[in-house]
């Protein structure tokens, strides 16, 4: 029995693949990667690279991370590790408004928890999810300095102190007309 086998095919396709990559990161990327692989350890600059794709997408899809395994010549098994092990990382797309609610334990002890359950149950989502339209993300702050307001949540940029339950669809309300209001703008 022969166990021999001879591949008469070629399975080379990286310029196809290399030019697919740049498509999905973009010349600036792609530049800034091309300076890390020309550095004496290119592997190590692998966190600074994810982050400047994070910062330029909101997130790292999965195929930002193949193009970033691909032009690094990275295991993508390694990049998608690293791009889920750290916390800063997001794997998924983050809504235009991003609710914080501060879950430390001024704002626990005057009722974050049912500002929670609250949030959760209006906008169908946990903490750390996003809703279907692409409007809110959900996240928990351990604190966000605002003791004296408590309980608080900042959405975007803008705090909001002393809330209740019953504010809670007021506050979302608000920011879905804003929504709606930027989209008519926008020609």
């Amino acid at each position: 029995m022969n166990t021999h086998h001879t591949c008469t095919s070629t399975t080379d396709n990286w310029p196809e693949v290399k030019a697919v990559s740049e498509r999905i990161l973009g010349e600036d990327l792609v530049q800034f990667i091309e300076e890390c692989r020309k550095s004496p350890e290119p592997h190590s600059q692998l966190i600074a690279v994810l982050h400047r794709v994070q910062a330029k997408f909101g997130y790292l899809g999965a195929s930002h991370l193949d193009a970033v395994a691909q032009l690094m010549q990275i295991p993508a098994a390694k990049v998608s590790g690293v791009a889920s092990f750290y916390h800063y990382f997001r794997l998924q797309p983050r809504g235009k408004f991003i609710i914080n609610l501060c879950l430390g334990t001024a704002c626990y002890v005057k009722g974050a928890d049912r500002l929670a359950e609250k949030l959760k149950d209006e906008l169908g989502i946990h903490f750390g999810e996003t809703t279907s339209d692409g409007l809110f993300t959900l996240e928990g702050a351990r604190c966000l300095g605002a003791c004296s307001l408590a309980p608080v949540l900042v959405i975007n940029d803008e705090m909001h102190g002393a809330v209740t339950p019953d504010q809670i669809p007021i506050i979302l309300d608000r920011y879905i007309k804003r929504a709606r209001e930027e989209t008519q703008a926008t020609p």
